[in-house]
């Protein structure tokens, strides 16, 4: 038994379609994403040592993300074509790689993954889903999914991403349009959730700090946007499963690559060992649980008993995550008899490894890019400066809070991080909009919009190649240009969407979370 789909048969292209397929052509006639990102670090040393040499500096005050410590500094922009330039290219190409954040996460959670997928762990588990999840939900599941996956940090981009193809495929429709759809929930929500996330402390204690230059009692909560993300939450939800099947799956048209799904119904053995492999995933979660609810648990902060921020628990979560799936997958394969002994959960191992070498290559290149960004301070001197353009342009009222919103999107398509990025702008902006009236908790707000939509279009999101690779096993002339105009309308929905809850909200005066408000209370 097995439920299959008809083929989506493209439409004809309209002004937007014909501007998505420009998009396309012109990405993907550039070179390998690799090669591209060799050439814009190329293009980094030429534009440093001209803006170096033009005398670039900037006074600005930032806040630490993590001690909040107010600091006020002169960033001067540096140079790679000096002595010490070259060498820090020399010296640190092998640490800039191996350093490099979204390495390390991948290749730890992949081992997991590997063995999960290497015993028959998730095909099985897709079988029962497929053979008994209703069509029309699988898109707003994938999605909804992609979302909340953001109280686990980056786990979404390793695991929900790669299984959204899976997922797709299996239901014989388009697997690039799943990737798009987990990739649309993972990254272009990453603000919106149902419930507090790892970001939400990190942002909440910048906003305090920043508030404090006008309010030295001011405090802004973590729960300070709680209500309006989970409205967010259904919002993102149905934008993404609206553009998911309306514009990205028709324009995709039929997939007619070579991977497939095996679909036949669960065999004995292996409705036996989804059952063991469950059981094995319960206790692992309780001894999880045993080690961070109590008010001394192992993996809490010793010295505050804090769960969230720079903890055990939360700078542990990739092993976590790889144990996640490599409990329940080696359980499974003992009880489906699908490994016989640990040379079969090594070659697991090993097979997913082997998977990952194109990913290697263009994530060697990419955080080359990205080191030398940051060690030429142009990402921070971008932004000072798109937040100094802001202010001199004059706007007030709500089509002031657009302007931010839009600021805060292209200054994200530069500068990735972004509690570094509020950590730069919050200083500027949060006294700057108390003076107008307007609360912290609601300049953070529509920060978190404009930084989240453009997650899902800048090739320097540090997730970006990952993405890239994922999107290669199922079409091999997948490029940057065709991730990028696949999701182009996830991101400009999301935004115009975002901002018209935003602008409800504000219009309406409803509270953004327990005890806060969008203006200040006087």
């Amino acid at each position: 038994m097995s439920k299959t789909t008809k083929a989506i048969q493209p439409k004809k292209k309209n002004l937007f379609g014909k501007f998505l397929d420009m998009v396309e052509v012109v990405g993907n006639r550039m070179p390998h994403p690799a090669t591209i990102f060799v050439l814009l670090s190329i293009a980094i040393v030429i534009i440093s040592h001209i803006v170096a040499k033009a005398g670039v500096s900037i006074p600005y005050t930032m806040i630490d993300r993590y001690t909040h410590e107010v600091k006020d500094t002169t960033i001067n922009a540096v140079s790679l074509w000096t002595p010490d330039g070259i060498r820090f290219m020399f010296s640190k190409a092998v640490t800039n790689f191996t350093g490099f954040e979204p390495l390390g996460t991948v290749l730890v959670a992949m081992l997991g993954v590997g063995v999960a997928e290497g015993t028959g762990l998730i095909s099985a588990l897709l079988k029962r889903v497929v053979l008994s999840a209703p069509k029309s939900l699988i898109t707003i599941i994938v999605i909804l999914a992609g979302i909340m996956s953001n109280i686990a940090s980056d786990a979404g981009y390793v695991v929900l991403v790669p299984l959204g193809a899976i997922v797709f495929l299996s239901f014989g429709r388009h697997p690039l349009a799943g990737i798009a759809a987990a990739f649309a929930g993972v990254s272009g929500g990453f603000s919106a959730n149902l419930l507090i996330g790892t970001l939400d402390p990190l942002l909440s204690g910048i906003s305090t700090e920043a508030a404090r230059f006008i309010d030295p009692e001011y405090m802004v909560n973590p729960t300070g946007n709680w209500y309006f993300m989970i409205v967010s939450t259904f919002l993102i939800t149905a934008i993404g499963t609206y553009v998911t099947e309306r514009i990205v799956e028709p324009r995709l048209g039929e997939y007619k690559g070579d991977a497939e799904v095996d679909l036949h119904d669960l065999s004995k053995q292996e409705n036996k060992g989804l059952v063991a492999a469950f059981i094995s995933l319960l206790v692992f979660i309780g001894i999880i649980v045993a080690l961070v609810a109590p008010e001394n648990g192992i993996l809490r902060e010793p010295e505050t008993g804090a769960i969230l921020g720079h903890t055990p628990f939360m700078e542990g979560l990739v092993p976590i995550i790889m144990f996640f799936f490599l409990v329940p997958g080696v359980t499974y394969g003992i009880f489906a008899k699908t490994i016989k002994n640990d040379k079969d959960i090594a070659k697991a191992m090993g097979k997913a490894m082997a998977g990952m070498g194109g990913y290697l290559v263009l994530t060697f290149a990419a955080a080359q890019f990205v080191a030398y960004f940051k060690y030429t301070h142009l990402g921070t001197i971008l932004a000072v400066k798109g937040a100094e353009f802001l202010k001199t342009t004059g706007l007030i009222g709500f089509p002031l809070i657009i302007g931010f919103i839009i600021v805060s999107a292209f200054l994200n398509m530069f500068m990735g991080s972004a509690s570094a990025k509020w950590a730069i702008m919050a200083p500027v902006f949060v006294p700057m909009f108390m003076k107008l009236g307007y609360s912290p908790e609601f300049t953070q707000v529509a920060y978190r919009i404009g930084d989240s939509t453009t997650n899902i279009i800048s090739p320097l999101m540090s997730y970006f190649a990952v993405i890239v690779a994922f999107a290669q096993k199922y079409d091999k002339d997948t490029g940057v240009g065709t991730l990028i105009s696949t999701m182009v309308p996830f991101f400009a929905l999301f935004l115009i969407g975002w901002s018209l809850l935003l602008a409800v909200w504000y219009f309406v005066g409803a509270p953004l979370g327990p005890d806060a408000f969008i203006h200040l209370k006087m």
